[in-house]
């Protein structure tokens, strides 16, 4: 082994210590916890509730896909005004749709409402799920 070899090793080992003890002393942002409502499986039950509701003036609609054929896998059939939204489960167990996904949220009607604050009183879905 030469010095040259010897103060490559050492410094490199100075170098991973440096960045492993920076990387402990970096306090990280804690993302805010997603209370669910969903059973544990992030699959809806046979005979979840739907839901139809009049939100902003725009019609909300949803249904389980489960509530309507049981051998279908979960998910969620979800309309605003007739028009289908596309609706997707987050890896965290949130819910985002094609129109906001950006942020988590906790139901799938609280994904349709964050939509239709979205689109506001005048823009309409374009009828693609995706």
């Amino acid at each position: 082994m030469t010095r040259r070899h010897l103060l490559g090793v050492a410094a490199s080992a100075l170098l991973a210590a440096g960045s492993v003890f920076r990387l402990a002393q970096t306090p990280r942002e804690a993302s805010p916890p997603v209370a669910l409502d969903d059973p544990p499986s992030g699959e809806p039950l046979p005979g979840e509730p739907s839901f139809d509701e009049m939100y902003r003036g725009r019609r909300i609609q949803g249904e389980s896909v489960a509530s309507r054929d049981p051998h279908a896998p979960g998910g969620w059939s979800v309309t605003v005004d007739g028009r289908p939204l596309g609706l997707m489960r987050r890896a965290d167990g949130g819910y985002f749709s094609a129109v906001d996904h950006f942020q988590s949220y906790a139901t799938p009607l609280a994904a349709a409402r964050a939509a239709v604050d979205e689109l506001g009183p005048s823009q309409a879905l374009s009828g693609r799920g995706h």
